[in-house]
């Protein structure tokens, strides 16, 4: 019988058919790749596809629905449609707290607009938030951002109490984020596939699109070798505890520390134009070994999904407890040339350039 592979894509071009044509390369018996198909989605009936790399559900509601109907009957979703759909970028930063791993400090706010069909009834638990505590304790210049989503939308630099009032009242009903500024010398971004292969990569988030991938690290050495095995894993630790398949995880270095700013990514971007090609032929071709795997692993009518270990033993009754790796591993390529005049700090919001900051500032932070 064969297994097929697909993949559930959207607006972007270059990986799905490239991800198809390189399982289709490895001639493995038995296994197709292929764009998945679909033209009804009945309760219970079960998909034809064994593996399918979900690309696009968190834009497609109709989707999420078709990937989740197709894991109950069967098939490995990457990424876990029911966690996708759980998770959230503030449950994240908790998670990470009870890892070990740094981020930076953050609090949850309330929306600005009142959901709909709400009235003040509704808020009846919500005392006044006590905003003396939460300037103290974030400071400022800080970050703001919605504690879901991402795309770059709605992330705003605050400079002091009165920009917050005047940006908080532009977020209408969305739950937002206050974080804390991170300054940092070095920037990273990881891909996790499987939950065990990293790859980490400098990474200018001030650049233009096309160019934050053509970045040099400043640390080198011995302490970049110590930070790269350092990153790794955490990056490991993170996609364990939450259980993600295809993840990009994001670290922001202050004074030889990383600080996890970003890690619910469960479509990061891979395309060629943006991530460059060599990086592209890594997440290609670690994609399709995982699919692969994956798709020979699968049991007909079975639950072939991954679930996080916080998910695990939060359903067994179990104390949830950090599990970090802690072997040596391989490292992310040494920077070709050192830039011993490069003192300047870099700056980084998290998900965008802030509304009011379209130039560089120098400063950091994100979620």
């Amino acid at each position: 019988m064969v297994k097929k592979i697909g993949i559930l894509s959207g607006q972007e071009n270059t990986f799905p058919q490239a991800f198809i044509d390189r399982v289709n390369s490895k001639g493995e018996s038995g296994i197709v790749a292929e764009a998945v198909s679909i033209d009804k989605v009945v309760q219970g009936d079960p998909t034809e596809y064994a593996v399918i790399i979900d690309r696009i559900s968190q834009d497609v509601p109709f989707y999420r629905a078709y990937l989740k109907n197709a894991a109950l009957t069967g098939t490995a979703v990457i990424n876990n449609p029911f966690w996708w759909s759980a998770d959230e970028k503030f449950f994240n930063n908790c998670l990470a707290t009870k890892l070990n791993v740094p981020v930076p400090k953050t609090v949850l706010l309330p929306s600005r607009d009142r959901p709909d069909d709400t009235n003040a009834n509704s808020f009846r638990n919500l005392k006044m938030m006590d905003w003396d505590y939460i300037f103290n304790y974030i400071g400022f210049p800080a970050y703001m951002k919605p504690h879901a989503g991402g795309g770059w939308k709605n992330v705003y630099k605050i400079h002091d109490a009165e920009d917050l009032w005047k940006k908080y009242g532009e977020t209408g009903q969305l739950v937002m984020l206050l974080q804390e500024e991170i300054i940092f010398d070095d920037y990273f971004r990881c891909y996790c596939l499987g939950g065990s292969e990293v790859r980490i990569m400098p990474y200018e988030p001030r650049n233009p699109h096309h160019l934050r991938y053509a970045a040099t690290p400043t640390t080198t050495g011995e302490a970049y070798k110590k930070l790269m095995t350092t990153i790794r894993n955490y990056v490991i630790a993170l996609n364990k505890a939450l259980g993600y398949d295809f993840n990009t995880v994001e670290f922001a270095i202050r004074d030889g520390i990383p600080y996890a700013i970003d890690f619910c990514n469960p479509a990061p971007d891979a395309d060629v134009n943006s991530v460059g090609q060599e990086n592209f032929e890594w997440v290609v071709e670690t994609a399709a070994n995982m699919a692969i795997a994956r798709a020979k692993a699968q049991q007909p009518g079975q639950d072939n999904l991954t679930w996080g270990t916080y998910v695990q033993n939060s359903a067994r009754g179990r104390v949830f407890t950090p599990e970090l790796e802690t072997t040596d591993t391989e490292v992310a390529e040494q920077p070709k040339k050192e830039k011993k005049d490069k003192k300047e700090k870099k700056d980084k919001d998290g998900d965008k350039a802030p509304k009011d900051d379209k130039k560089s500032s120098k400063k950091a932070k994100k979620d």
